[in-house]
């Protein structure tokens, strides 16, 4: 009798102490389960959004195949362009020039340096060489015309890529010009293609033109 109460006895202890391995082994199961296919999950969803971030960020910086011709460091380079006002930060591009010189001469420089969160279309030089020679000559003589020209390139808003991808603004000539186009690849009134867009200033968002553009 004592025998049998003895054994009992001795199975009762040995699973009270093997009980709390088995939860601690269960635990670690659970454990290891949750490190299976929910945690993959978890780490595609943050790869996804990493991925959406990196695309976002490539998206905020210029594009183009005239950026290539941005000085790499310096004032007229996209950081140093990025701290100076519109007119000033173009003063600096040597492929914007011809633009500068008549922003001089239609006494717009102020205007476009104070003015803020802007959007400029910047014709290139090779730009303003299709318009004729006598023709140019011809409105860089007359102030108000050219008044007239040059602010139709500019836009009183500060616009994203995404936004010309089918748009329609005023401009500061008060008329509209419309935007088209999608990745890197723009045209605006279907005639000039932007060929460096999304250039950074510190009062305005500029997209350098292959075509000057006119308001109708």
């Amino acid at each position: 009798m004592n025998s049998m109460k003895i054994r009992r006895t001795a199975i009762a202890v040995a699973a009270a102490a093997l009980l709390p391995f088995s939860l601690a082994a269960c635990s670690d199961s659970v454990k290891d389960g949750a490190s299976g296919p929910g945690s993959d999950k978890s780490s595609e969803a943050s790869a996804s959004a990493s991925g959406a971030q990196d695309a976002s960020l490539a998206m905020d910086k210029p594009f183009g195949p005239a950026c290539a011709g941005v000085p790499a460091e310096g004032a007229g380079s996209f950081d140093g362009m990025a701290k100076a006002p519109v007119a000033t930060a173009a003063s600096n591009n040597p492929a914007l020039s011809t633009l500068v010189a008549a922003v001089k001469q239609a006494g717009l420089v102020d205007t476009l340096n104070n003015a803020k969160d802007i959007t400029v279309f910047a014709p290139t030089n090779d730009a303003f060489a299709k318009i004729p020679k006598a023709d140019l000559d011809k409105v860089l003589a007359d102030k108000a015309t050219l008044t007239k020209i040059l602010t139709y390139h500019v836009v009183g808003q500060k616009l994203t890529p995404k936004q010309l991808e089918n748009g329609s603004f005023s401009t500061l000539e008060k008329t509209k010009l419309t935007t088209s186009g999608s990745g890197e690849a723009y045209k605006v009134n279907d005639t000039s293609n932007v060929v460096c867009g999304n250039v950074k200033t510190a009062n305005a968002n500029v997209y350098i033109v292959d075509t000057v553009l006119m308001p109708k």
